[in-house]
C-alpha cells in the first residue's frame, strides 16, 4: 500500500469542511498549524492546503516531540517563538501529539490574542480525520451535543454507572460552564472536535468509583484491563488494576502536585464516528463513553483555571447516566425522547 497515497483523497474533503465549514477561514488570515515528529503529515499538508485554497495564509510549525503534553510542553520546544506567531495569528489548530493545551505558551497566547480561535486535535491521523469529519453530517453533531449540554447543565446532581462496577455521583458547579463541543472554530476561543460535551463538577462532591475501560491518552493508550479509580471528596484515594493502572497512579503522584489527582473535568463523548484507537480526540468521543481528565484544569471548564504540571484522561464505556435521579443514557445508549429523535439523524 502506498501510505503517501492513503485517504488522499478524503483528505481533501475532510480538510475541506474543516476550514470551510467549521472554521470559517476568511481570506487574508492568517492560520498557524503547529505538528511535532509524531503528527500526521499528509494531514498537515491537507489541512495546510485547504487554508491556503480558501485565502488564509497557513503557517505549519513542525518540532521534535515533548515527553509529555500541557506544561510539560514549555521548556522542551522553542515556545517564545511559537508563541509569537500565535499572538499574531487569526486561527491555531495543533495537530501535537504532546499538545499545547494547558500549557503556560497555550494561555499566553489566549491572554495575549482576544481575536486568537484556537482547535486541539492533538494527534489525530489521517484515518481518524476522515472518519470524525468527512463522514458525519456537522451539523446535526451539533445539534445533538448542544441538547445533551443544555439538559445536562440544568441538572444538579448526576451519578454514572456501568456494568463493569463503575459507581461515581457528584454535584454541578452552579458557576461553571457545560460545554458543547460543536467543532465549530468560526469565534474567538478554546473550541475541540465535535461530539463531546465536558464541564468540571463540584470537586468536594465527587465520590465513588471510576472504571476506566478503553485507553488512557495520551500516556498508555488502549488498555489491556480495566483501571479501577476511588474518589472521595474529589481526591484519587487508590487506583487497582493491571500494570497499566499501577504505572498511571505511580505517573500521577510522581509530580507531586495535588491537582494530578484531582478531576480536571468530565466529558460524555458522542461521535458516530469515532472507535477505540489510542488517540486522544477519538477515543474520548466513542459513542456512550465518558472520559475523565486528571491535571491542568482550563479556565474555559473551571474558571479562572487550575495549573498542573502535565493531563491525562481515562475513557470509559457504555455509561448509565442519571441527572437529578432520572436515566438519560441507559449502557451508552440514549433513551431520553428528544435525545433519541436526534441520534436518529446520525444513524444511531
Amino acid at each position: 500500500m502506498d501510505y503517501g497515497y492513503l485517504y488522499k483523497f478524503e483528505l481533501t474533503k475532510a480538510a475541506d469542511i474543516l476550514i470551510r465549514e467549521t472554521c470559517k477561514l476568511k481570506e487574508g488570515e492568517t492560520i498557524l498549524i503547529t505538528a511535532d515528529t509524531e503528527s500526521d503529515k499528509n494531514l498537515v499538508d491537507a489541512v495546510a492546503g485547504a487554508a491556503f485554497a480558501a485565502g488564509g495564509k497557513p503557517m505549519v510549525v513542525w518540532t521534535a516531540t515533548p515527553l509529555g503534553p500541557g506544561k510539560m510542553v514549555d521548556d522542551f520546544l522553542p515556545s517564545d517563538a511559537i508563541l509569537g506567531a500565535a499572538l499574531k495569528a487569526d486561527a491555531w489548530v495543533e495537530f501535537n501529539r504532546q499538545y499545547f493545551l494547558y500549557s503556560d505558551t497555550y494561555q499566553a497566547a489566549m491572554d495575549g490574542n482576544p481575536k486568537l480561535r484556537f482547535l486541539g486535535l492533538p494527534g489525530t491521523t489521517s484515518e481518524v480525520f476522515v472518519r470524525l469529519y468527512a463522514r458525519v453530517n456537522q451539523t446535526d453533531l451539533a445539534e445533538f451535543v448542544t441538547y445533551l449540554a443544555d439538559i445536562t447543565r440544568e441538572a444538579k446532581h448526576v451519578r454514572m454507572t456501568t456494568e463493569l462496577g463503575q459507581d461515581i455521583e457528584f454535584d454541578n458547579h452552579p458557576g461553571w460552564p457545560v460545554r458543547a463541543e460543536t467543532g465549530f472554530w468560526d469565534k474567538p476561543g478554546t473550541m475541540m472536535l465535535s461530539g463531546q460535551i465536558c464541564w468540571t463538577p463540584s470537586w468536594e462532591s465527587i465520590n465513588g468509583v471510576l472504571v476506566f475501560d478503553a485507553s488512557i491518552v495520551p500516556q498508555f493508550g488502549p488498555l489491556h484491563e480495566p483501571c479501577k479509580v476511588y474518589l472521595e471528596k474529589g481526591v484519587i484515594q487508590k487506583v487497582e488494576g493491571g500494570i497499566q493502572a499501577h504505572d498511571w497512579f505511580k505517573w500521577l503522584k510522581s509530580f507531586n502536585h495535588p491537582q494530578m489527582l484531582r478531576p480536571a473535568h468530565l466529558c460524555y463523548g458522542f461521535h458516530p464516528g469515532a472507535k477505540i484507537s489510542g488517540q486522544n480526540g477519538e477515543d474520548e468521543r466513542v459513542w456512550g463513553c465518558t472520559e475523565w481528565g486528571f491535571g491542568s484544569a482550563g479556565a474555559y471548564y473551571a474558571p479562572p483555571g487550575y495549573p498542573a504540571p502535565s493531563h491525562t484522561d481515562g475513557i470509559v464505556l457504555n455509561t448509565t447516566t442519571y441527572l437529578d435521579g432520572r436515566m438519560i443514557i441507559d449502557r451508552g445508549t440514549p433513551v431520553e425522547p428528544k435525545l433519541v429523535e436526534l441520534a436518529k439523524k446520525l444513524g444511531k
